[in-house]
């Protein structure tokens, strides 16, 4: 029986981070993993549905273009985009793939190893793993269990990844559909109905149970977005719950009924149904191996498990499924077992982006969440159309909001940014928070001009009382309010 330092289940972005610390930790290595290298990193995932994110972008652009000059507007075909889709997954896969067979020449030593099969935990320190050539056994003081998630199905809905899809099922697609409706209105159905309300060429419908899409998210950024769609015929319909879901003849058929009793009913070619994510852990540990867990994923300490050689990182934990943060916890999983973190693993300065139109990025804690939380703080914004990069770009919409403590230390709490460049925008303030600093460190930072991250500066300066722009001048494109004792108030600028 081969004997490893590390077992490593699952090569998406959490399980081959980990892996790879392990070589910088000079230790004996095996990654496994039973489809495709890069998981949902790559494939139905991140990468490819902001690739499709990307070409929507460039199509809307033309389309309006077209429009502004009087220019017929070009039908793009589905497949041609697909294919430039898979490209991009392709390159990103064999990047991964040539490095994982170089990493030993450049470490100089037998340290990585890899298998393509299904593993299964057996033993506290023992792992099955089932091949198209058979089946063995491995030995590893520890194992970390990285398996990522899967699109979260619906009983009632009768999902073929054909006609009713997940996004695993978008790449099943053979052209744009002329009408789908998008079952949930969080982070990834919003994404998808910015992706083919961008193309035009597909009539997009969102059921949204309550009166608002994201509706973790601040009113004023809701507010922007629902714009965006519905300016592109999205018709969302609010406050209204599925009651039934069927393919007919080869179209799907859904029921609505309202709030206020009634009922309608609609025909469309597709259906996305985008309710979450749920781990995957099914079949993945014997019986024998007693690993605490719920509905959510598994339980972990700082990406320990209740048994103190295996580790669970990535979605299938109970904490946030994100790429960026199962790479982290997969690099720090290591560390933690091989040396010891330079400081704890922390989510409050997780940064995030929301591909839609606008784009969203975000850091720290929203005003939905300060409040929930009962935190005394304020929030600063400036609107793009004072920034000059945005008008050289010819595109103002949009904002930057920063949220501080509500005192003299004024303690960054959070940040969004809707507009041009935002996931740009966000690091120095994410690096902030983590530090738990104050804002003056920005305010007479030099930043690059034009750019969008002068908008931070001006935020920042702002809340000192001594921006360039004048608040009390600019009122409807400069804001500020606090919070504190549960009482909004607006906060009045010279």
């Amino acid at each position: 029986m081969d004997k490893y330092d590390v077992c490593v289940i699952g090569g998406g972005p959490a399980g081959y981070a980990a892996a790879m610390r392990a070589v910088d930790f000079k230790k004996k290595v095996l990654l496994i993993e039973k489809n495709k290298i890069g998981g949902a990193g790559i494939h139905n995932g991140a990468l490819s549905s902001k690739t499709w994110w990307e070409l929507s972008r460039e199509a809307f652009a033309l389309r309006s273009h077209c429009k502004a000059t009087n220019v017929p507007t070009p039908k793009h075909n589905f497949q041609i985009l697909k294919e430039e889709v898979n490209k991009a997954v392709s390159k990103r896969r064999e990047l991964l793939e040539h490095h994982m067979h170089n990493i030993n020449l450049n470490a100089g030593a037998d340290l990585f190893h890899f298998r393509q099969g299904i593993a299964k935990v057996v033993g506290e320190n023992v792992v099955v793993v089932r091949t198209e050539d058979g089946e063995f056994e491995i030995e590893a003081d520890n194992i970390i269990l990285a398996t990522g998630s899967r699109p979260r199905k619906l009983d009632n809905i009768p999902i073929d990844e054909n006609i009713i899809l997940t996004s695993d099922g978008i790449e099943n697609l053979k052209e744009f559909p002329k009408s789908m409706v998008i079952v949930g209105a969080g982070v990834i159905g919003c994404e998808f109905a910015t992706i083919f309300s961008n193309f035009g060429q597909t009539k997009v419908h969102m059921i949204d149970k309550g009166d608002r899409i994201l509706p973790f998210e601040d009113e004023d950024i809701v507010k922007i977005i629902e714009q965006n769609l519905e300016s592109k015929e999205v018709l969302i319909h609010r406050n209204s719950k599925l009651m039934d879901m069927k393919v007919e003849n080869g179209m799907v058929v859904y029921t609505l009924e309202y709030e206020n009793g009634s009922k309608e009913i609609f025909h469309v070619e597709k259906a996305l149904v985008s309710v979450g994510r749920i781990p995957n852990y099914e079949n993945l540990l014997s019986a024998s191996v007693k690993i605490n867990m719920d509905s959510r994923g598994i339980i972990d300490d700082l990406t320990q498990t209740s048994v103190p050689n295996i580790y669970a990182v990535g979605d299938i934990t109970a904490d946030i499924a994100l790429v960026n943060v199962g790479e982290l916890e997969g690099r720090y999983s290591i560390e933690k077992i091989f040396g010891e973190p330079e400081k704890d693993l922390i989510y409050e300065n997780i940064s995030t982006i929301m591909f839609l139109a606008p784009e969203v990025a975000g850091v720290g804690l929203n005003e939905i969440k300060a409040r929930e939380q009962n935190i005394p703080h304020k929030v600063v914004s400036l609107d793009y159309s004072c920034i000059s990069r945005a008008i050289a770009m010819r595109n103002t919409e949009g904002f930057i909001k920063v949220i501080v403590s509500n005192d003299e230390e004024m303690r960054v709490l959070g940040m969004r940014v809707v507009g041009e460049h935002a996931s740009s925008s966000i690091e120095a303030v994410a690096l902030l928070i983590s530090m738990n600093k104050g804002i003056e460190e920005l305010a007479e930072l030099i930043h690059p001009h034009p750019s969008i991250i002068e908008g931070i500066q001006e935020c920042v300066r702002m809340l000192l009382n001594k921006s360039m722009l004048k608040p009390g001048v600019l009122r409807d494109a400069m804001r500020c309010t606090s919070f504190e004792d549960g009482k909004l108030e607006n906060v009045a600028f010279a």
